[in-house]
């Protein structure tokens, strides 16, 4: 019998990270849930961790060394949303910042620290949105939050060529409209639903598949 994977799911407190790292658990993955405060889902081992922090992710990381001594998964899904129908000429600096800071440099910040973990057929998991698609930007308006997750897919890309020669597989993720505290009750996806391809990717999707950005396990455009 194969030792259980170990995953760490960032922004576990609430939401699709929340739901993620519990799925992951009842599947016998050992799973740390990162999350700022208070305790992770049941089943999982909570490990505090604050992406925007540097010093915060690099304790995390020496934590699951020690506790684990490696990782197979990484889901980086820790973020936040200040600016849901602010015009981009009115959007506050400090929350643009703050946003970039929490969705772009964090998983940026994370995966730095724990890829040194992480062996031949590790997977790294980014959870964007489609509202960092080029393909169709400024049909949803959140400036700062779309702005950060299109830089968030650039590192992907930048990971996956980076990783490929390690045999780590890079990808990104669009959870839908979830009802969740972000998305908000009316939201058609329940969070197991909106977890489902993240789940996919940390679990079962071909280790070849690298470098794309998906949606419902179908490849969507940048």
């Amino acid at each position: 019998m194969s030792d259980p994977k170990v995953v760490l799911v960032t922004g576990t407190s609430r939401g699709i990270g929340r739901e993620l790292a519990r799925l992951l658990a009842a599947k016998g993955c050992r799973v740390f849930a990162g999350q700022r405060s208070g305790t992770g889902p049941a089943g999982t081992e909570t490990l505090v961790l604050d992406v925007s922090d540097a010093a915060s992710v690099a304790a995390a990381a020496a934590r699951v060394r020690e506790a684990a001594g490696h990782l197979d998964v990484l889901v980086n899904n820790a973020g936040i949303l200040l600016d849901e129908g602010v015009p981009m000429l009115e959007v506050d600096e400090a929350d643009f910042r703050r946003t970039l800071e929490a969705n772009t440099l964090g998983p940026w910040r994370v995966a730095k620290a724990f890829v040194p973990l992480m062996g031949r057929g590790g997977r790294i998991v980014n959870v964007s949105s489609s509202g960092g698609q080029l393909a169709s930007m400024g049909g949803w308006v959140a400036p700062s939050y779309n702005t950060s997750k299109t830089a968030l897919n650039a590192i992907t890309l930048q990971l996956a060529a980076a990783l490929k020669g390690r045999g780590i597989a890079v990808n990104s993720m669009c959870p839908g409209w979830v009802a969740t505290d972000m998305g908000g009750a009316s939201a058609p996806k329940t969070p197991a639903q909106g977890s489902d391809t993240a789940l996919w990717l940390a679990l079962e999707a071909p280790t070849s598949l690298t470098g794309k950005f998906l949606q419902d396990r179908r490849e969507i455009p940048w």
